[in-house]
């Protein structure tokens, strides 16, 4: 069992820490959507159980909350003029504005050596000697807050690009080359729209005899987008938790999803989020909100870190599944339910064999009073 921590002792990277056998990291989603399983953390002991179970552990009234974003095929693989490999994962498309060059992404690029401004990459779906007919980007610079993204100016509309020659940005723990199955499978049942480069991994698990079941049950459903980027796997690396600063990430809170919230603490039951991304965009709306809860909707981007000591605004439950170690998602769902909790609740999952990561289970969640 995890070792009881000092009660007035500060959080450290190493307090979210924990060994997990290679084997438990899911490679591929199971045979259905809802048979993954499903930890059911809410009381003082753990129970097993199947995902979809889910709508009977909900209550008639309480509102679930998807993010609706869609994955694009942000991984693009590329010669430079020299022939070198080139491989770049587009992080986010830069809407075309008034005296700029239009059809721009930021990405992330990888090769032996960086391409100067002013030089062209050619991307193709096999890559560096393929052969085969792509595009040519033009390289304009460097750019983020840290510079290490680069801004890229593509022949034609991204999305339709990316779309053509791309491929599924399966996380850095999956080892495999993405196949028709992630195609299908590293996209929700619902998403909507298109701009994330990363999945909203819980909600991989809900398909349409769950979302059934979820409305007989008399659970209603409301939607936020957040385009989820490749910063989520961007490791903590400072001891002191407050010295780390989060990526960027565009979100949409609607006015429609504002009023199902208000109404459903008007009839005195849960928000439920499916998923830290849901829960993320829900809090970020909160925040702007002056202080008194979600009271109007709110677009844009947010940075929010989320760790023990956080005051949780909307959400009273969450489903998810089980993270890296030392991850900010780690620290998210410490602040949500509680140290202690959680890390005995990972405990019994690595010794019931539960898969972890992207591909892997799920759990549920209850918000702790005391969770920080």
């Amino acid at each position: 069992m995890p070792h009881p921590r000092p009660a007035d002792a500060p959080y450290t990277l190493a307090d979210f820490d924990f060994a997990l056998p290679p084997e438990l990291i899911a490679q591929h989603p199971s045979a259905e959507r809802s048979a993954s399983r499903l930890l059911d953390g809410r009381g003082p002991r753990p129970v097993d159980r199947v995902f979809r179970e889910l709508p009977g552990l909900l209550s008639p009234g309480d509102l679930l909350v998807f993010n609706d974003t869609q994955v694009i095929k942000a991984r693009l693989l590329g010669e430079k003029p020299t022939g070198g490999a080139v491989e770049a994962l587009v992080e986010r498309i830069v809407p075309d504005a008034p005296g700029e060059p239009p059809h721009q992404v930021l990405a992330h690029l990888r090769a032996s050596k960086s391409p100067r401004a002013g030089s062209t990459v050619r991307f193709s779906r096999g890559g560096a000697g393929s052969g085969e007919a792509g595009f040519e980007a033009e390289v304009l610079g460097r750019a983020g807050p840290d510079e290490s993204l680069f801004r890229l100016r593509l022949p034609a509309d991204p999305l339709a690009l990316l779309q053509a020659h791309g491929h599924v940005p399966l996380p850095p723990y999956i080892t495999h080359a993405d196949e028709a199955e992630d195609e299908r499978r590293y996209q929700t049942v619902f998403a909507a729209r298109p701009g994330a480069v990363a999945a909203p991994t819980a909600s991989l698990h809900f398909d349409e005899t769950v979302l059934a079941a979820l409305s007989e049950r008399g659970v209603r459903t409301a939607r936020v987008t957040l385009h989820v980027g490749a910063g989520t796997f961007q490791p903590v690396r400072s001891e002191r938790l407050e010295e780390h600063r989060m990526h960027s990430e565009w979100f949409d809170v609607p006015e429609a999803t504002v009023q199902a919230v208000a109404a459903t603490r008007a009839a005195g039951r849960r928000v439920v989020a499916a998923g830290t991304t849901s829960l993320r965009a829900l809090e970020s709306a909160a925040l702007r909100c002056a202080g008194e809860g979600l009271t109007a909707p709110h677009r844009g981007e947010t940075d929010l870190f989320i760790m023990p000591g956080f005051r949780f605004q909307v959400v009273d439950a969450l489903v998810t599944n089980f993270h890296l170690p030392k991850s900010t998602l780690m620290m998210l769902v410490s602040a949500f339910a509680g140290h202690g909790h959680v890390m005995a609740l990972y405990h019994h999952a690595i010794e019931a064999r539960y898969r972890f990561f992207s591909y892997g289970d799920a759990m549920l969640l209850d918000r702790r009073a005391a969770a920080a």
